[in-house]
């Protein structure tokens, strides 16, 4: 097939939450976008991710005229509990102008998507083979290959890389102009998807590790269990899962099928700058955080407003100081979430046992977490950041 030729102003590659919240701001704003998926559209949205959308992103979808996207499935933030060594604490934590919800991340999608076609926007499945050129001379473009075979460019003023942490946007940048940033936890997570009630519902600290079982849809769950670096899918069989669960909450487990499992290493990095020519770095193409600190959406969101403000403000004025400042605007904001993402993943896995860090730094840990109950200062700054208002 012939070679097609697209002209727009901006290709966003990857339609997961940032790409297309970016892609409704800008079509909002009339700025014409092009989203560039590789998988199929079924795929795409029953991909099961965290979905923890912290006062800050409900905010921001409402501010930009889209409350609508958190429709269908949310669940409030303060359904769940936390326990210490199998009891539940009875102290509640300030809530006090707190808009969390979880919204899984599938349900955002969809909705974004929905509403980006219906008003009539250019979204792509199933584009592979993309290639990113001219980036720092010129106008850039991205090619890619269609369902049917065709090879497709497209001419663009500036190009978002949305396509997450192993995505081709970041790769499409030389090695030499990006400073990685990372940190290993040191522990990592048994992950699994289970077809069961959320119940319990919440975060577990106890001798035998971190544990968590939080909601993901009806009738769907996200187990998390704390294990070592080096295990394996193979060594956690169902029933060593919902006996490992049920012992760090101290209390029985609603189970159901496993639907899947996986070892995930904790690790936090950044890369800077998030910008190389007419490319900008959007959410995990340009850092990851911890599932603990459940801010891997809320810097996506973050990144993506910065963006489209620059992006729009060039449109209208002919002024590229915001796109400009991009990565010196977002870093700091990163910065900020990455010491609190450390911090309550350390001390939430410190706490545990006397594996990783020795029965000192246990006691350490368990301290700043009783303090987070007893002190209203800190109760106040560690309620500020989970809410992402901080």
């Amino acid at each position: 097939m012939t070679d097609t030729h697209d002209d727009t102003s901006v290709v966003i590659i990857g339609a997961g939450v940032a790409g297309l919240t970016l892609a409704n701001f800008l079509l909002r704003n009339g700025i014409d976008c092009v989203v560039l998926e590789k998988h199929a559209r079924s795929y795409v949205e029953k991909r099961q991710r965290a979905g923890t959308i912290d006062t800050f992103g409900v905010r921001l979808f409402r501010e930009w005229g889209l409350e609508e996207v958190l429709e269908g499935d949310p669940i409030p933030h303060s359904e769940g509990g936390f326990y210490i060594d199998g009891h539940a604490m009875p102290i509640t934590m300030d809530e006090d102008g707190n808009e969390s919800l979880y919204c899984p991340q599938q349900v955002l999608v969809r909705n974004l998507t929905d509403v980006f076609l219906r008003e009539g926007g250019d979204l792509r499945y199933e584009a592979v083979d993309v290639t990113l050129e001219n980036l720092t001379e010129g106008r850039p473009s991205v090619r890619h290959r269609d369902p049917e075979g065709g090879t497709r460019a497209i001419a663009c003023d500036f190009i978002a890389g949305c396509d997450g942490f192993h995505g081709v946007s970041r790769r499409s940048i030389p090695a030499s102009a990006l400073t990685e940033y990372a940190y290993e936890h040191g522990y990592s997570w048994l992950s699994v998807l289970a077809a069961a009630e959320t119940r319990p519902s919440g975060m577990a600290i106890h001798e035998l590790g971190l544990a968590g079982m939080i909601p993901r849809g009806p009738g769907a769950s996200r187990i998390y269990l704390q294990c070592a670096v080096d295990d394996t899918p193979e060594q956690w069989p169902d029933e060593r899962i919902w006996s490992a669960l049920e012992a760090r909450f101290g209390t029985p487990a609603s189970r159901g099928e496993i639907l899947s499992k996986q070892v995930v290493p904790l690790r936090s990095v950044v890369f800077a700058p998030m910008s190389h020519g007419r490319l900008f770095l959007l959410g995990d193409a340009a850092h990851i955080v911890p599932p603990m600190s459940a801010k891997g959406i809320h810097l996506a969101l973050h990144d993506t407003e910065v963006f489209a403000r620059a992006v729009i403000r060039h449109a209208e004025m002919n002024d590229s100081s915001l796109l400009d400042s991009y990565s010196e605007s977002c870093l700091p904001h990163i910065w900020n979430y990455q010491a609190f993402a450390t911090w309550i993943t350390d001390i939430m896995h410190n706490a545990g046992f006397d594996g990783y860090e020795g029965a000192f730094k246990k006691q350490i840990a368990r301290a700043e977490l009783q303090r987070q109950f007893t002190s209203e200062a800190a109760n106040k700054l560690f309620s500020e950041l989970a809410a992402g208002t901080n």
